[in-house]
């Protein structure tokens, strides 16, 4: 027993164990989004979380609160059509007693899938009592045909929890929860026969669900075997004894045919199993959690790999890492591995490795030819042994690692969603392109050549307190299209003539672009001709850009006072550019005189000693070589004050003279009215008036005092 306990404790830092080469983490370039893309907003409306693509239609649908918006997926900014989906005051006085009027209490469209090609499937939280509903898009119009259905199991009730939902072959696959409060979390088939996991915290133990991935394994498979749902997801541990409950990641899988027992497992899924999900990450004491998960299938379904993105929550400082996996791994996982059995003792429970018997056929699996052969041909034939074992037992032992180490680790960022494009280089290699939105409403480019991890740019989308929350791919267009709380963004996947020279070109190592000498342009590589490849220049892996001519310099004049503070600019090519400042062909560094800040020189107290010409030259280094990518030329010049300095000295002076003039006549002003004012005063003025009366008459004075 005492075993047991220790072993429990100790599994997480088991879990997370690994070496992790150090990975180049910072961005080459950081830049906005600008002329790059477009944005779409409406008026009133938030949330532009739930996205459809629909390329036979040209159009982006786009779910949001309380509407619904088809988009030209050329342009965001055509909106061709919009439907509004909104509750009645009722329903909003009913909310208030479940969430919140203001900010809850709305319908957000949370599940959006094409049923054919015109009609979708859509699902709106409708103020805590989730609908679904069908619409179409005919004629350049979006319609919901008022076929409303209960949304329970297949769209949750809280518009901010996390959900996951497919739709294949008609049927519509859910993750989510059951009631309004979230207790009852439950993975459901819908539409016709409805199947569904147990209420057993086996199953599901306070979960998020991240996403759910439909893979058409029953394609050309040997076996016989049936496509399965993945879903991804983050839940408490069970297997864990540990002081406060811990959240691990985890993936599941049922089978497409899983149509339910026959006594054992009634309506309740026969293929459910699950374990943990793997991202080792070194220095960190607990599980990263997956936040997005992307399915890339380059060729047949046994080439897919699982790409996600994980987040270590609650800890400072935060860490984030993208993790691959392949589908063969997790198959092997769920197939070949041991189960884990809740082990019982008087007063002791723990979740072990089973190394007893298990049942034939075997329990979880899909029905395949071998199951077929002893006359099982779907999952009401399972016997009861079956059906029991992998009721109790829907965990397994083995936890499904990356196919490599993390294919990216960054300190300090937030990864939030993930999205995966391939192109073919020059040399004709295909590279994948990792599209990393995160919390910081940015979107990273990145690409792993052999190990090495490049981020080619990052490109802020939102505002740096608007996460990217959707992230939806257009391999046909070229196009990424992202939302978040406030609005919707489009960017191309690359634009070339954003590089402004050969090294700018190469050194980006953008498997998009490359540099046509001939023409002195950065080119996509998809529009360059077999015959002109000679003279294009692309150095994906290493970085090479000794074919590059060398960087003009320009040269800038600037004029300077003596005594004063003189500031040179300098901005470097690149995030991963150092700069280094020069006078006169020497060397600069720190010093009572010369300050370099952020990448600026600064020269304290000038005088005519420091005209000369300053140097800032931009050098990035590329696999131990260095190439100047950026150089800038300062002539500071003394100016000429000769003639400023005589006449200065007579302006002075003039002004003077004349201020003293002006004190002058104020004070003789005011000394003869001092003057007045005592004459009166004392009676020394009078006003003599004389009235002149008839000829003859005496004069008459009077005295006015």
């Amino acid at each position: 027993m005492l075993f047991f306990l220790v072993l429990s404790f100790w599994a997480p830092a088991v879990l997370i164990s690994g070496q992790v080469c150090p990975l180049n983490s910072t961005p080459r370039k950081t830049v906005t989004l600008s002329n790059r893309g477009h944005v779409f907003q409406e008026e009133g409306v938030w949330n532009y979380t739930t996205m459809l693509l629909m390329e036979d239609e040209g159009v982006l649908i786009l779910g949001a609160r309380e509407a619904i918006f088809a988009l030209d997926l050329n342009n965001i900014t055509h909106k061709k059509a919009m439907v509004k989906w909104s509750v009645t005051s009722e329903m909003q006085r009913n909310c208030t007693f479940e969430g919140n009027t203001q900010t809850e209490c709305h319908n957000y469209i949370r599940i959006l899938h094409k049923m054919s090609s015109d009609t979708m499937f859509v699902c709106g939280t409708n103020a805590f009592n989730p609908t679904c509903d069908i619409m179409s898009y005919k004629d350049g119009k979006l319609t919901l045909e008022g076929k409303q259905q209960d949304g329970k199991g297949k769209c949750p009730f809280d518009p901010f929890q996390r959900c996951a939902s497919e739709f294949v072959d008609g049927q519509l696959y859910s993750a989510t929860s059951f009631n309004f409060l979230g207790s009852e979390p439950v993975v459901m088939r819908s539409l016709d026969d409805t199947i569904r996991t147990e209420f057993l915290t086996s199953w599901l133990n306070e979960p998020n669900f991240i996403g759910m991935k439909h893979v058409a394994e029953g394609d050309d498979n040997p076996e016989g075997d049936d496509d399965k749902i993945y879903l991804f997801f983050n839940e408490i541990a069970v297997e864990y004894d540990t002081y406060r409950p811990l959240e691990v990641s985890r993936v599941a899988r049922v089978c497409k045919g899983d149509v339910g027992g026959q006594r054992t497992l009634q309506k309740k899924w026969t293929s459910f199993q699950k374990t943990h999900l793997d991202c080792p990450v070194p220095q960190t004491f607990l599980p990263l959690l997956i936040q997005d998960v992307f399915l890339f299938c380059p060729d047949t379904w046994k080439t897919c790999m699982f790409y996600g993105v994980f987040t270590l929550e609650g800890e400072m400082p935060e860490y984030s890492a993208v993790c691959a996996y392949r589908i063969q791994d997790i198959r092997d996982v769920f197939s070949k591995g041991k189960f884990k059995s809740l082990y019982r003792d008087d007063d002791f429970e723990a979740w072990v490795t089973y190394y007893g018997p298990v049942p034939d056929p075997s329990p979880g699996a899909c029905i395949n030819s071998k199951t077929r052969e002893k006359g099982i041909s779907m999952s009401l034939d399972l016997p009861d042994e079956t059906l029991q074992f992998i009721r109790d037992n829907p965990l397994m032992d083995q936890a499904v690692k990356p196919s490599e180490q993390p294919l990216l680790v960054k300190k300090g960022a937030v990864f939030t969603r993930i999205v995966v494009a391939s192109t073919t280089a020059l040399d004709g290699s295909s590279h994948q392109v990792m599209f990393i939105g995160t919390a910081s409403g940015s979107v990273l480019k990145a690409v792993n050549y052999d190990g090495k991890m490049v981020i080619i740019e990052e490109v802020q989308l939102f505002k740096q307190s608007e996460p990217v929350k959707i992230l939806r791919l257009s391999v046909t267009l070229g196009q990424l299209y992202a939302g978040s709380e406030e609005a919707t963004v489009q960017m191309p996947l690359s634009t070339c003539d954003h590089y402004a020279s050969c090294m700018d070109c190469v050194l980006a190592r953008d498997p998009y672009c490359g540099w046509d000498l001939s023409t002195e342009r950065c080119i996509a590589i998809k529009n360059i001709h077999p015959d002109t490849h000679s003279e294009v220049v692309q150095s994906l892996r290493d970085g090479n850009a000794a074919r590059c001519p060398a960087v003009e310099s320009t040269t800038i004049i600037e004029t300077f006072n003596l005594g004063i503070e003189v500031r040179l600019l300098c901005q470097p090519g690149s995030n991963l550019a150092r700069v280094q400042w020069s006078v006169n062909n020497h060397t600069l560094q720190n010093s009572n005189k010369y300050n370099i800040h952020h990448n600026n020189l600064l020269i304290l107290n000038a005088s005519d000693s420091d005209a000369g010409f300053y140097t800032c030259t931009s050098v990035e280094s590329s696999n131990g070589n260095d190439y100047v990518i950026q150089n800038a030329t300062y002539e500071l010049r003394l100016g000429n004050f000769t003639e400023h300095s005589l006449v200065q000295p007579q302006a002075e002076e003039d002004q003077n003279t004349l201020l003293a003039l002006k004190i002058l006549v104020i004070i003789l002003t005011l000394m003869i009215f001092a003057l007045v004012v005592w004459d009166v005063y004392k009676g020394h003025f009078a006003i003599l008036r004389c009235l002149e009366k008839a000829e003859g008459s005496p004069q008459s004075v009077f005295y006015m005092e």
